[in-house]
């Protein structure tokens, strides 16, 4: 795979991640948004191991 792919699936990984965080941290987490934002974040670990 392209580094430069690579690194801009890294970047979005990361980003998805504290994202995560931000809502985990809020008093009432949005469920549906965190379900959202854990199957982007697996979509982009799967395209990353594939290649």
């Amino acid at each position: 795979m392209d580094t430069t792919h690579s690194s801009s699936l890294e970047l979005k990984h990361a980003g998805l991640e504290r994202k995560i965080e931000q809502e985990m941290s809020r008093p009432m987490p949005d469920a549906a948004m965190l379900q959202a934002l854990k199957k982007q974040k697996l979509r982009i670990k799967e395209q990353l191991e594939h290649h």
